[in-house]
């Protein structure tokens, strides 16, 4: 299969629309967790969050689906640069399963279900092991800090590559 020089459209939205999904995500989960029963966003506030969680679970699948189908040849910088965001790309995929895993197991431990905003129910697999609420919830919490480090380190390396290398790294996930 040939790869093409520059990111389609599908491509860029798809990576953007997670971008965007994967730091709100963060930001609520980060405030939801200090709320107390009595706050009008304790129900509220989860709900969303593993919705959204659920959705962005799929558009990764597609993402990572359409990123084997359509390859792009990203060789801009020295081989270790190279490998080194090759490893950077793998490792957050790896986090984004590992939080999705983590993130059903959180809820549906009880053997209810996550509903998505009144669309769908994803059925509960129920208890798979011992305090699975409070395990999965601290793997959950730990690979949410690692993967916003790791996303701040790959937008600061994309910045590098346009504003110091001068290459077109950044520019191909800006336009098709």
């Amino acid at each position: 299969m040939a790869r093409a020089s520059r990111y389609g459209l599908t491509a860029i939205v798809l990576h953007w629309v997670s971008a965007i999904c994967v730091l709100g995500l963060f930001g609520l989960g980060f405030w939801m967790v200090d709320l107390d029963y009595y706050s009008k966003w304790y129900q509220t506030a989860p709900h969303w969050h593993m919705s959204i969680g659920i959705l962005i679970a799929l558009v990764t699948m597609v993402r990572y689906l359409w990123r084997w189908l359509k390859p792009v040849r990203t060789g801009e910088g020295s081989p270790l640069e190279q490998k080194a965001g090759h490893a950077a790309h793998v490792t957050m995929y790896l986090m984004l399963a590992c939080l999705f895993i983590t993130g059903y197991l959180i809820p549906t431990g009880d053997g209810r279900g996550i509903e998505v905003f009144d669309w769908f129910v994803v059925p509960s697999i129920g208890t798979l092991f011992a305090d699975q609420k409070e395990i999965a919830g601290l793997v959950h919490e730990y690979v949410a800090y690692a993967l916003i480090a790791l996303v701040t380190l790959h937008a600061v390396a994309a910045l590098k590559h346009h504003f110091i290398n001068k290459d077109s790294t950044l520019e191909k996930m800006l336009k098709p």
